[in-house]
Order: C-alpha cells, then sequence, then structure tokens
C-alpha cells in the first residue's frame, strides 16, 4: 500500500462515520491527517470517532449537510481545530427508492437531489472559500456510475450525481489557477449500508453491469481518493476518475 504525508494537514470527510467515508478517514489518518467526520447520524459518529482514534487526530460534528447554516459552522468548528482546511473528502450521499421515472415520487426526487446535490453546493462552497484564502487545497467528490451512465429505476440518484460530475468540472476549473485540486471519482458500488436503501433486483443489476463480477471494496475506493488528496496530484483537477471495475470506459 503506498503511504502519502499528511502530517499537517486537515481533512474534512462527509458522511465519515461508516461506508466509504470511514475507510477515507482512516486512509488519511494513517498518513498523519487530522480528520473531521462530519455526519448526522450522531451514534455512528461516535463509534467511529473511538474505533479510528487509534490511528490519530479525529474530531466529529453532527450535521446535516443540506442545511447551509450548519455546514458553515462545521466549517468554522473545523478550522477553528485544525487552523486549516487541506483536504475535503465529499462522500455522504443517499441512494433513493427505486421506481421507473413515470412512478418517481415527487417528495422522494427532491429528497435525493437534496442530500446528493445540493448539499454538495452547500459543502464545496463552504469549504473551497477557506481554500482559496490560503492559495492550497484538494477536493474529491464521490460521485458514481451511475451518474454517466444512468441507472434504470435510479433516475434521481443518477441524476444528482451527473450533477456531482458537473460541479466538480465546473469548480476544477474555476480554481485551476491555484495550488487547489478539485476532482471526482466515479465508483461502481459497493457494499456498504447504502444497500439497505434498495430493492434486492437493484443490486444485482448493478452487479451484472460490472465485468469484474464483484463489487468495488471501500478501500479499494480510499486508496484511490489518497492520491487525489495528496500534495502529488499537483496538476491534474476537474477531472473524473473510474472505479467502476470495467463497467465505464470513458
Amino acid at each position: 500500500m503506498n503511504q502519502y504525508d499528511f502530517s499537517k494537514r486537515g481533512a474534512v470527510v462527509t458522511g465519515g462515520a461508516q461506508g466509504i467515508g470511514y475507510a477515507v478517514a482512516e486512509r488519511l489518518l494513517q498518513g498523519g491527517a487530522r480528520v473531521a467526520l462530519w455526519d448526522r447520524d450522531e451514534a455512528a459518529l461516535a463509534a467511529a470517532k473511538q474505533s479510528l482514534a487509534q490511528f490519530g487526530d479525529v474530531a466529529t460534528f453532527a450535521v446535516d449537510i443540506t442545511q447551509r447554516e450548519a455546514v458553515q459552522q462545521a466549517a468554522d468548528a473545523t478550522v477553528a481545530r485544525f487552523g486549516a482546511i487541506d483536504m475535503l473528502v465529499h462522500s455522504a450521499g443517499i441512494a433513493g427508492a427505486n421506481a421507473p421515472l413515470a412512478d418517481y415520487a415527487p417528495d422522494e426526487w427532491a429528497r435525493v437531489i437534496d442530500v446528493d446535490l445540493n448539499a454538495t453546493f452547500h459543502v464545496n462552497q463552504a469549504v473551497v472559500k477557506t481554500m482559496i484564502a490560503r492559495g492550497y487545497g484538494r477536493i474529491v467528490n464521490i460521485a458514481s456510475i451511475a451518474g454517466k451512465e444512468g441507472n434504470p429505476n435510479a433516475s434521481a440518484y443518477s441524476a444528482a450525481k451527473a450533477g456531482v460530475i458537473a460541479l466538480t468540472k465546473s469548480l476544477g476549473k474555476e480554481t485551476a489557477s491555484l495550488d487547489i485540486a478539485v476532482n471526482a471519482i466515479t465508483p461502481a458500488a459497493a457494499r456498504t449500508k447504502i444497500f439497505d436503501q434498495m430493492a434486492q433486483q437493484h443490486i444485482d443489476y448493478m452487479l451484472s453491469k460490472i465485468p469484474r463480477g464483484r463489487f468495488v471494496e471501500v478501500k479499494e475506493i480510499a486508496s484511490m481518493v489518497a492520491w487525489l488528496v495528496s500534495e502529488e496530484n499537483s496538476f491534474t483537477t476537474g477531472a473524473v476518475f473510474d472505479l467502476s471495475g470495467g463497467r465505464a470506459t470513458y
């Protein structure tokens, strides 16, 4: 496993109490980073902090990322705690209901867009302002292969993740003249608690589309993220990195 030097760096990982976010937080801590976990599940946050403390300095903030003011308060508190936010890995999100678009409930559509896309705007905006002021930063937004290809019976999730990709490309261009890298990754599904939100038929469909014949492991995602948020990633920005096991070749 490659090791990157994140000593004296402060990081925010949204959705960091479990799943992909937790794996990323562990990897950054192992490199010496100080990590703030932003998550709305206070019980999961407490458990994550207890288990991750062995690796380094962990701070936790219970925050609903769909609430703009709450996000700003968490950003301010993180800067006060660490001195700066050098890295952001925005992992928080939901799958939403599985249903054909013709039958998709408008309230559920709005909920998924709010959590998966609007919250990405709130989090990126609050954090990138601090990075622009310092002239340094690394941001990775977790999108999805669904944002590239569109999964049937998951129109809201697919649309939201496509929006995350476009937002990332725009922000990457806006900050390209600074030492700020903004990139996205598009994983295939990982077997995390997000599967609890999905119908088994949809899970089987996703697996059938992956040439490697398995779901991606969260540690594999963390490995790619680790390079993207490192100082070594000094040129690539506004890009989308594939983690689909061969499903997407573009």
